[in-house]
């Protein structure tokens, strides 16, 4: 089932056989023959001009300064995420779907995020079978082995990132490397096979984690069914049946995959990949980054924060059935619970948006289609109806919109889904799709490591005189 590259100089590159994989190789270095010399020229001519970076963004986490090459996204502060130059909406009716489905395959996301292109049903059931028959089962026991390993307790997000830690026993690339067989020539090669094999291979990982988490132990799970696609089998392995939560999680694992190159898991990737590490060990760090507070953990806290106001508004005697009079609780408790008492209020503003999210938007067009009148989401809705207003009148925020994580808890618990703490792990599973597509195009552009210069506090002072 193994055979050698065509390219006499990658004779010794051995790979899973597959002409999807090569089809979306072919793709990707056609694009990058047409792209290189563009920005070859563009270096040459234009090479010291500057992107612009100033003290202030120096000091505030370089918010604003362009200063990395990213292929998969672009975030615009007033359009919102562009997946290769297509919106949420636009991949929402041009991706594919499972028969009879309204929400795109995560699968075929990953076709164009890779190739710029979008997939057709053909290609996009062609690359599932291939992430199908990437299931590796001495990889898959050794990440069970090792979760069954640790103490009682750890996070789900720490476990998932020892996980993924576990799988890189079987990377490519770094076997390659071992043994001298790796080099420039086929850099890119061992990128999207690792890739590829770690894309199939962690939704699994993923959900040994939960069933860990909530107390179930570490299962051994069957091979993916050959009749479900990505999503439909980890939507299986989490314990669900539910064709709702399937297609529920296909919106999620695929709104979530990617928002540029700057946030903290995608730059993460890539400056761990940059040292040419491998794609898993160069995702396993991003996924450190994920579990941060002020990143990924966003939406268990607000998915708190909404249950804590419920409570609150109930045991003051709201009516949770009257739109106006819980939008009036709404603002009452906002006041005097939260912003009185000098506390923020999560899942409102974002870094670079200045406008509603469009992966807010999405998910409340989701849930109104399919359950308008789960009390969470009416409350969730009032909330999005008066809280821009309230953080405009409180004149603290540049951005008083909701961002993604104002919602996506509520879809998750509506379904079952309700340990808060295992929602990171979905957003990782989903993370991979776009920090991976990204580290396989450093590969094939031949990027840099990367090494920015840094300044001391007491060196800046001296500079300016301070």
């Amino acid at each position: 089932m193994f055979r050698s590259i065509r390219n006499p100089v990658q004779q010794r590159f051995v790979r899973h056989a597959s002409s999807i994989t090569e089809e979306l190789k072919n793709k990707m270095r056609e694009k990058q023959a047409a792209l290189a010399p563009r920005l070859a020229k563009l270096d040459k001519e234009h090479g010291g001009k500057e992107l612009g970076a100033n003290v202030s963004q120096a000091l505030g986490g370089m918010r604003g300064i362009c200063g990395l090459v990213y292929e998969p996204s672009l975030l615009d502060s007033q359009e919102g995420i562009r997946f290769r130059g297509l919106s949420i909406p636009e991949c929402q009716q041009q991706l594919p779907k499972v028969a009879n489905g309204t929400e795109p395959l995560p699968e075929a996301m990953l076709w164009l995020l890779l190739t710029g292109e979008v997939p057709t049903e053909a290609q996009t059931k062609a690359l599932n079978e291939e992430l199908q028959a990437r299931y590796n089962a001495e990889a898959i026991t050794t990440a069970q082995n090792t979760l069954k390993a640790l103490p009682s307790g750890v996070h789900p997000m720490t476990q998932y990132g020892i996980g993924i830690m576990a799988l890189q026993s079987q990377s490519q690339f770094a076997k390659a490397y071992a043994e001298g067989k790796a080099n420039k020539t086929n850099f890119f090669d061992y990128a999207i096979e690792d890739t590829l094999d770690c894309i199939a291979r962690t939704p699994t990982v993923a959900a040994m984690v939960y069933h860990n988490s909530t107390g179930k132990g570490v299962p051994t799970f069957a091979k993916p069914e050959a009749s479900l696609d990505w999503t439909g089998n980890f939507t299986k392995q989490l314990g669900f049946d539910s064709l709702e939560l399937a297609e529920c999680l296909r919106l999620y694992l695929t709104i979530h995959v990617d928002h540029e190159g700057g946030n903290v898991s995608a730059h993460t990737t890539t400056l761990v990949g940059s040292a040419l590490s491998d794609p898993y060990l160069s995702y396993a760090a991003g996924m450190c980054g994920l579990a941060g507070p002020l990143h990924g953990l966003a939406n268990q806290e607000v998915l708190g924060f909404l249950l804590d106001m419920q409570k609150h508004l109930k045991a003051q005697g709201a009516d949770m059935t009257n739109d106006e009079e819980l939008k009036k609780a709404v603002i009452k408790y906002t006041w005097e619970e939260v912003l009185n008492k000098k506390r923020v209020v999560p899942g409102y503003g974002h870094a670079v948006l200045r406008k509603t999210d469009p992966r807010y938007t999405c998910q409340r067009e989701f849930a109104a289609r399919n359950f308008p009148q789960d009390p969470l989401f009416k409350l969730v809705d009032a909330v999005y109806s008066v809280m821009p207003g309230i953080l405009t009148e409180h004149g603290k925020t540049k951005n008083p919109f909701p961002n993604v994580d104002a919602h996506s808890g509520v879809l998750l618990q509506h379904y079952g889904l309700t340990h808060q703490d295992y929602y990171t792990v979905l957003f990782g599973v989903s993370r991979q799709i776009g920090v991976l597509a990204g580290l396989c195009w450093d590969r094939l552009l031949k990027r840099p490591i990367e090494r920015p210069k840094s300044i001391t506090s007491e060196a800046l002072l001296k500079q300016f005189n301070c």
